[in-house]
């Protein structure tokens, strides 16, 4: 049986932490599904699609990635896919909260899918797709924190 995880998130831009995580995660398993989530509540930079495309570019030659991208629940997607894992990426304690929460909600949901956290390297901690845009917004240079074609992506829809 082959191990599949679901790493689930807006990716609005997708970040070296991002890339970090799944660099991680497929050591772990036999494929990752790297899900970008619709998500009417949030106003993302980028529509679905351009995170998609972004995403696929991002992990293209890394072996083991699917890039996709769904409605609902992600326990509802997880299940659809025959996986059974959830990772998500913790950076700091103010993350630990919320996505403990996420987890135990998920658990009450369905009992046959996990939640695993991972830490991203001390290099990425501290990045968040939300510091990216409002640095871009402000003119900073995004080189280290997200790829060369991202910030470039990230720059035009700012102008």
């Amino acid at each position: 049986m082959r191990r599949i995880a679901i790493y689930p998130g807006s990716f609005d831009p997708v970040t070296y932490g991002h890339l970090d995580i799944i660099k991680r995660a497929v050591k772990i398993f036999d494929k990752v599904i790297v899900a970008v989530a619709h998500n009417s509540e949030k106003e993302p930079l980028f529509s679905v699609p351009e995170r998609v495309e972004l995403l696929k570019k991002a992990t293209k030659g890394i072996k083991g990635i699917e890039v996709d991208d769904f409605h609902g629940l992600v326990v509802d997607y997880v299940r659809r896919k025959n996986a059974r894992v959830v990772v998500r990426g913790l950076r700091m304690i103010s993350d630990f909260e919320y996505e403990f929460q996420m987890a135990l909600t998920n658990r009450k949901l369905t009992d046959d899918v996990e939640t695993i956290f991972m830490m991203p390297s001390e290099a990425y901690s501290y990045l968040s797709s939300k510091l990216i845009k409002e640095a871009a917004s402000l003119g900073a240079n995004l080189k280290g924190f997200v790829p060369g074609f991202v910030e470039k992506a990230i720059k035009s829809k700012l102008k």
